[in-house]
């Protein structure tokens, strides 16, 4: 069981990355990432949705979608749950912290249809654990199991927007070429950490 547990931390986090290996949320990925700040907040923000999207999707798909024969609706079921929590987090970090509220702009609402969310939402629907973790046992997925991947999927985001946030305020201060400037750095700096994460595929 704790072979799996750490099996799922790794994947989720690193071999799998959501950002850097799957290539999903790369909206926000590029857009919140100038300031570390900024793309912490981002970060936490959806790990948060992601953990409350799986403790209401998985359940019900389990034991409402799957027993009335309906799992064909659940990508519908899933952006409405979505939607209804980034709208709840929007508000409260609206009241909480305006000046947050302002950093993020128009990249908050996008965590309603953030393709990462709704990935994590989809993959730990699968019935054996070892679909989604390479090389783990044959341990049946649970809510448990599902969290955990939920969690550590969003620490994994979190982990990589971070991580450009810094880059890329530390490129600011670098002698860049002009051509490179702005965006294609960005990208240049993107694809080297995604060529550095690759790494943890191959563990």
């Amino acid at each position: 069981m704790l072979t799996a547990i750490i099996a799922v931390v790794v994947t989720a986090a690193f071999s799998q990355n959501f950002i850097l290996v799957k290539f999903l949320g790369i909206c926000p990925f590029l857009g919140v990432s100038k300031r570390t700040s900024g793309a912490a907040s981002m970060g936490v923000a959806v790990t948060l949705v992601m953990l409350l999207a799986t403790l209401v999707t998985y359940p019900l798909y389990v034991y409402v979608l799957t027993p009335l024969k309906i799992e064909f609706l659940e990508i519908i079921f899933f952006i409405f749950i979505i939607a209804a929590l980034v709208q709840m987090l929007e508000k409260i970090i609206a009241k909480l912290s305006p000046a947050l509220y302002r950093t993020m702009g128009i990249y908050l609402p996008l965590i309603t249809t953030n393709c990462a969310i709704l990935g994590v939402a989809e993959l730990v629907l699968v019935n054996d654990l070892s679909e989604i973790v390479s090389g783990s046992a044959a341990i049946s997925m649970n809510l448990g199991f599902a969290l955990l991947y939920a969690l550590f999927a969003g620490l994994g985001f979190t982990l990589a927007m971070v991580l450009m946030g810094g880059v890329r305020e530390r490129l600011e201060k670098l002698p860049v070429a002009k051509c490179l400037k702005g965006f294609p750095i960005t990208m240049v700096a993107a694809s080297l950490m995604a060529m550095a994460f690759y790494v943890f595929t191959l563990i």
